[in-house]
């Protein structure tokens, strides 16, 4: 499976951001709410028993019928409204944090196991060729022709070999558990990448100086932008709970069949709140709180944002570096030097314990060649991440 095809399978089935999206139709039917008047209020006035004839639903000629609607003054209804499409931005930015954590953790596992797929092919190729130099020693010590300390000296390689293999097997298993969560694929996943891909996606460099990345990061870093936004909305929600001080007004008709001064006559009705005190400083105190919080977060966001950036590009310029500094030539002179020790041992032209000790450093050679092209890309994947918007070639 290409890196492009997990990427689609996670966006179609991964369940967690399918989930959250759910956030957002959430937020606008909030905005929906907001926006819808207060039902008007009908009332019906009539005599149910008369006493003095002793009649159940005795209407007579006094009947009263009442409209009413309730008016929301001082913006109270914008304001609500406004507060409400704020809350949607916020849960568009939760969206945005979730999608991109989630995406990071997609190709850092497809990447790692990628490499620690080519870590067990050279393992297992050294264990081909030594498993059956073990079968063949164990003959020649069985007639006496070879020390046993040999056979036990390739032994032990073999057992380390296997040992590495297993913890690699672990590692790959661990992490298709979590590419099968992300991607919502049951059956088999084997990442794949072309020589040239490999070599394009280490050698990737940055277009910008880290300043440029920093202020890159500030204007795109979703869990800053959250934090940034979440002033606004504290603002927002100060400005509605403010206006929940204003008191509302309550107007209608009413019909009076012969209750009133007149018959049939219509009256008007207003009714307003006595503004004796304040009824929601409570919470307008609260949201001054909100706000002065919410500043203080995204400052703190700013700092953690810029100091985790600088870490992220230090790191992926060290490994960068380190990978670097090593001659192409000698990588590429690698494999063959092996193959030759592993003829010339067959040959006889190289002791044991000369082959045993190279065969050990090619091993653990080979495992930190693959270790550090890994971290390479892996910490770009975490700087990206930081940043998220494109900054290397």
């Amino acid at each position: 499976m290409a890196l492009n095809e997990a990427e689609e399978a996670f966006v179609k089935n991964n369940l967690q951001l399918i989930a959250e999206q759910y956030n957002i139709s959430i937020a606008d039917a909030d905005i929906i709410q907001a926006k819808i008047w207060e039902l008007p209020e009908a009332s019906f006035q009539a005599n149910v028993y008369n006493p003095e004839d002793k009649r159940v639903f005795d209407v007579g000629p006094s009947k009263s019928l009442a409209v009413q609607q309730l008016f929301v003054l001082g913006g109270k209804r914008k304001n609500e409204i406004e507060f409400a499409k704020s809350n949607k931005e916020l849960a568009q930015l939760q969206f945005s944090q979730l999608l991109v954590g989630l995406k990071t953790k997609l190709r850092e596992n497809f990447y790692s196991i990628y490499f620690d797929q080519k870590k067990l092919e050279s393992i297992n190729k050294q264990l081909s060729f030594l498993t059956d130099l073990v079968k063949a020693y164990k003959v020649q010590t069985a007639k006496g022709n070879i020390a046993l300390k040999d056979e036990v000296r390739l032994q032990a390689i073999v057992l380390d070999l296997n040992n590495e293999k297993l913890q690699i097997k672990n590692s790959i298993s661990s992490q298709l558990q979590d590419l099968h969560t992300l991607t919502g694929i049951s059956g088999e996943i084997v990442p794949e990448m072309n020589d040239e891909e490999v070599d394009a996606t280490i050698r990737r460099q940055t277009l910008n100086s880290l300043d440029e990345i920093k202020q890159k990061a500030l204007e795109n870093n979703a869990d800053y932008l959250y934090v940034a936004k979440a002033i606004e909305n504290s603002k927002s929600y100060y400005k509605w709970q403010k206006s929940l001080n204003i008191p509302n007004v309550t107007g209608g008709l009413q019909w009076n069949q012969s209750n009133g001064i007149f018959k049939n006559e219509v009256n008007f009705t207003v009714g307003i709140p006595i503004p004796l005190w304040k009824q929601n400083e409570g919470n307008v105190q609260k949201a001054k709180t909100l706000i002065d919080q919410s500043q203080k977060n995204s400052e703190f966001k700013k700092l953690e944002v810029e100091s985790n950036v600088t870490a992220a590009y230090q790191t992926w310029q060290n490994n960068y570096d380190a990978y670097f500094s090593i001659e192409q030539k000698d990588l590429n002179n690698l494999d063959a030097v092996y193959k030759g020790m592993q003829d010339n041992f067959r040959k006889g032209n190289v002791t044991l314990i000369d082959f045993t000790d190279f065969t050990n450093s090619y091993k653990e050679t080979v495992l930190k060649i693959n270790e550090m092209q890994k971290q390479v890309v892996i910490s770009a994947e975490e700087l990206n991440q930081l940043v998220q918007t494109p900054i290397f070639n």
